[in-house]
């Protein structure tokens, strides 16, 4: 399903807990959305990860808010007082990545939330060892509570093999041992379940639906490929690779809870 595009109408504030400065705007559908920039020090790679992951994690029912492109305008920062944020503003020009706002949402803190269903604990660190999303940590959680459920926020820094391409057919096949320092893992007690579940889920056909949704002028800005449609190839085959099976990253899983148990 294609995602909607709107053009943010005001800036509202910095949301200063992540690195990338995300801001809040308001947008010409009078929503409220937790705007990506593109300018950002993460450039589009940050981006497309936020919207391959996020697209991934909706297709498979996880619980991921609203994916929008927005298009923003330079002129959009003229009345901000904030030079960092007024030259960012500036910088991310034309087409950006936005989630839906969950107002009123908390993030999610391991100590004082309630426990979760261990099904969807399962599939939460099943799917962030898949996509190499090394930002669920109980420092930076990237969940919210919201109406006491939980929502899988900033999948930027996932996927991380874009940022160097070197081996990338070999890294698709490695397992993820990072998922040892995963929030979630303690509580993922069905892991065999989630992968057996899941993974025939994320079809050939499921990632080509997902991949055609990344614009070809943020792809095209990878100088790695000569062309969008190669480097659109080339996430594919990285994506089919680490969900062939024998799936080590699902192993892995496994055998980081069997030691922290």
């Amino acid at each position: 399903m294609p995602l909607r595009t709107v053009a943010a109408t005001r800036y509202v504030t910095p949301l200063r807990e992540g690195g990338s400065l995300p801001g809040l705007i308001e947008a010409d559908d009078d929503g409220m959305y937790v705007l990506k920039f593109r300018g950002a020090g993460q450039g589009l790679k940050a981006l497309i990860a936020e919207l391959v992951v996020g697209e991934l994690g909706r297709a498979l029912g996880l619980p991921v808010p609203e994916l929008v492109f927005v298009d923003v305008d330079a002129a959009l920062g003229r009345n901000e007082a904030d030079f960092e944020i007024k030259d960012l503003i500036e910088k991310s020009a034309g087409l950006n990545l936005a989630l839906d706002f969950l107002p009123g949402s908390l993030p999610y803190d391991p100590v004082v939330a309630p426990a979760l269903d261990p099904q969807l604990a399962s599939a939460v660190v099943w799917f962030d060892a898949l996509t190499t999303n090394v930002d669920r940590t109980p420092r930076n959680t990237n969940m919210l509570l919201w109406h006491r459920q939980l929502w899988l926020i900033d999948h930027g820094a996932a996927l991380y093999v874009h940022h160097s391409w070197d081996n990338w057919q070999q890294r698709s096949r490695l397992p993820f041992a990072q998922i040892k320092d995963h929030v979630l893992l303690p509580q993922a007690t069905a892991l065999a379940e989630a992968d057996a579940a899941l993974a025939p889920r994320l079809t050939p056909e499921v990632i080509d639906a997902t991949l055609a949704l990344v614009p070809d002028a943020w792809l095209a800005e990878d100088h790695a490929f000569a062309s969008a449609g190669e480097a659109r190839a080339t996430y594919r085959t990285y994506l089919l690779g680490r969900l062939e099976s024998p799936r080590l990253f699902a192993e892995e899983a496994d055998r980081a809870r069997a030691r922290a148990v």
